[in-house]
């Protein structure tokens, strides 16, 4: 798939998030109720009515390029946390699909705290190539896809079916945007809701390797943005999560040359695996001396 056709999905990924995420608005603002999946995790109507906002968008029929240089017009298939529990056997064959959280953090937004987002990303043979993040309530954009870069978008108005790759990205800014290459800490970023002691440890040790450290928290895949950003440093997660909590966000801190790594094997997180569980992994961004103070 080549430039062109990653700047046609970007901008259906991009107008996707941005109508899930009104939708999730208008639920934020109103007095919801909160139900229970089977694995008791909340589930509020804005996941479902975002969910199908999103299905209904990413059907949209695409243009791939396949290994004998022709055309072949398909739609994607799509992988969401709200949808159907898809079979290995089905889906181990896709060499592109959607993979999405309709609303990444349904905890942060029962709390009413703001830090959801709406996650999208392009896998492409176990790995993520594009991303869009939307953050409803800051009305604000992160996107990236492989050899175009990664970038935040704050004047969200500009995005229609009409708008070209070379006015989005002029309008955009690109990622990191600040560094923390002279300051004296580095900075951990950790999760609004899962602290853990593993968490608790990994703090003490970058303090004994380095000294000074400043923590900050955040909730959903913003901590992936904020890593991408340039405000925080590293993110270790030593909790349990999904593909679809992570795909997006790993596809933005990649193209700004930082890594999503399972923390046993170093190597980066694979998606579309038999089992869709992540293992406990680290986040690093663009400040060197953070690998070199890494257990």
């Amino acid at each position: 798939m080549d430039n062109i056709q990653y700047t046609q999905l970007i901008l259906i990924a991009l107008l996707a998030a941005r109508r899930a995420g009104e939708a999730i608005l208008e639920v934020y603002n109103s007095d919801f109720a909160v139900e229970r999946k089977d694995d008791n995790s909340p589930l509020t109507l804005a996941d479902k009515r975002s969910h199908e906002i999103i299905m209904d968008d990413l059907r949209k029929t695409v243009e791939i390029k396949n290994s004998k240089h022709t055309h072949n017009n398909l739609t994607l298939p799509i992988l969401s946390e709200e949808g159907r529990d898809i079979p290995f056997d089905e889906r181990k064959g896709w060499e592109y699909f959607w993979l999405v959280d309709p609303l990444d953090g349904t905890k942060e937004f029962i709390k009413r705290n703001g830090e959801f987002t709406v996650n999208i990303a392009l896998i492409h043979k176990n790995n993520p190539v594009l991303g869009v993040i939307y953050v409803p309530v800051k009305d604000t954009y992160y996107f990236a896809a492989t050899s175009i870069g990664a970038y935040k978008l704050t004047n969200t108005k500009i995005v229609t079916g009409k708008l070209s790759m070379k006015e989005l990205l002029d309008k955009s800014q690109r990622l990191p945007i600040s560094t923390n290459d002279k300051k004296a800490s580095l900075t951990i970023i950790g999760s609004r809701s899962h602290a853990t002691k593993e968490f608790l440890e990994f703090i003490e040790h970058i303090k004994e390797k380095h000294g000074e450290v400043e923590l900050i928290s955040a909730g959903s895949s913003l901590k992936f943005c904020l890593v991408a950003e340039g405000i925080a440093d590293v993110y270790p997660r030593f909790g349990p999560t999904m593909e679809w909590d992570t795909a997006a966000g790993q596809a933005i801190v990649e193209q700004v040359e930082g890594r999503v790594v399972d923390i046993q094997t170093k190597e980066p997180l694979r998606y579309n695996k038999r089992n869709l569980l992540n293992p406990f992994f680290i986040i690093t961004g663009q400040n060197p001396r953070i690998l070199k103070v890494l257990p």
